[in-house]
């Protein structure tokens, strides 16, 4: 294993040896490494490897003290080369400067041999524990951050299984959630993007995209003679339909632990309101306005434009632009003025989803 080094630096030769000899009995753990000037110790940096301290004195040609300084800090080498600067000076403002530069002591010279040793080999062991404990904690965050990979892809998988069982047993066409989950994407994304006043995150952006896939897991409790009647359904028949938004509350209301999360609050608001509209005229609370979920909001013109380009047993589909302008035209309920923008914009991005779902999946 090699060696640490100990970088001495100072042009006078005999304070070199003087310092080099205060090693002799570190032989086997340090190699004590010299340099005349700055400019020789600045190639010794650069070059070496392992050195573990630096001896620096303030006064020497070619390159000062301070210059080297100036350079480990602009190389951001400080924090981890620890530096105990030697001079013969005892100006308190060149000492205010070597410590604002964040040299780890100042010695002044003359010195004892045995309060130099002590002290490099102190401040040795408080940079290297240093070192490793920064070590041990990027390599605990590397395993919490893996372990919380592994947590989310487990979580992932039980929640499309969840949707895949919800829409085996509807009338819908295949792949519902899973289009659904990527126009919430792009709408979210687009709301980042252009309406910073609602302070989305890139990882509230992928939440509320995760959580739009469980919108209608309400529809487990409704019967198969509602869910796949072939044909429009009654007014009554409808009003049952309807409490899938509720029905799917209570279920996540029992199985979810976390309710104070904010993955739970995404799940709860985008099933429960995501049939909610503008104007109040909604269900099943008649929310209004900004009182409607941000995130319902989005699920909810991702979820009727799917409803519109699907073929359905009671309807064939829309074309894309028809779909488009029926949503804009307020034919399918009103919706906030900023989302139907964010739609606007997404508009291109809506048509060709079964291509980008492609690029997501296999990119």
């Amino acid at each position: 294993m090699e060696k640490q080094r100990i970088l001495i630096v100072d042009d006078e030769s005999i304070n070199r040896d003087i310092l080099a000899n205060m090693f002799e009995g570190e032989q086997d753990a340090y190699e004590v490494i010299e340099a005349e000037n700055g400019q020789e110790a600045v190639q010794q940096i650069e070059n070496g490897r392992d050195i573990a301290l630096i001896l620096l004195d303030i006064v020497m040609p070619v390159m000062d003290g301070f210059t080297v300084l100036k350079y480990m800090e602009e190389k951001g080498l400080l924090n981890e080369i620890p530096v105990i600067l030697i001079t013969g000076e005892s100006i308190q403002d060149s000492e205010d400067r070597a410590y604002a530069f964040g040299v780890a002591d100042v010695i002044h010279k003359p010195f004892y041999q045995h309060i130099v040793n002590r002290r490099s080999r102190n401040i040795i062991e408080l940079y290297q524990n240093k070192r490793n404990m920064e070590i041990r904690l990027k390599e605990q965050e590397k395993a919490i951050r893996e372990q919380e990979r592994e947590i989310r892809e487990t979580n992932e998988f039980m929640i499309d299984a969840l949707s895949s069982v919800v829409e085996s047993r509807s009338a819908e066409t295949g792949d519902h959630t899973k289009r659904i989950k990527y126009y919430t994407r792009i709408m979210a994304q687009c709301l980042l993007e252009h309406f910073p006043q609602y302070g989305l995150t890139g990882a509230q952006v992928d939440a509320i995209s995760r959580a739009s896939v469980l919108h209608d897991i309400g529809k487990i409790g409704i019967s198969d003679a509602i869910l796949l009647k072939p044909g429009r359904l009654t007014n009554e028949e409808f009003e049952i339909m309807k409490t899938h938004t509720t029905i799917g509350c209570d279920m996540l209301e029992k199985f979810y632990r976390d309710r104070t999360s904010e993955f739970y609050r995404y799940c709860y608001d985008i099933c429960r309101h995501h049939h909610e509209r503008w104007d109040g005229r909604g269900y099943p609370d008649h929310l209004a306005g900004g009182d409607i979920p941000l995130s319902a909001q989005i699920v909810a013109v991702a979820d009727v434009y799917d409803a519109l380009v699907s073929p359905r047993v009671y309807k064939s589909s829309f074309t894309n632009e028809k779909a488009f302008e029926m949503i804009m035209n307020g034919e399918c309920g009103q919706f906030s003025p900023d989302i139907l923008k964010c739609f606007e914009l997404a508009r291109e991005d809506f048509f060709n989803i079964n291509e980008l779902i492609g690029v997501c999946e296999f990119s």
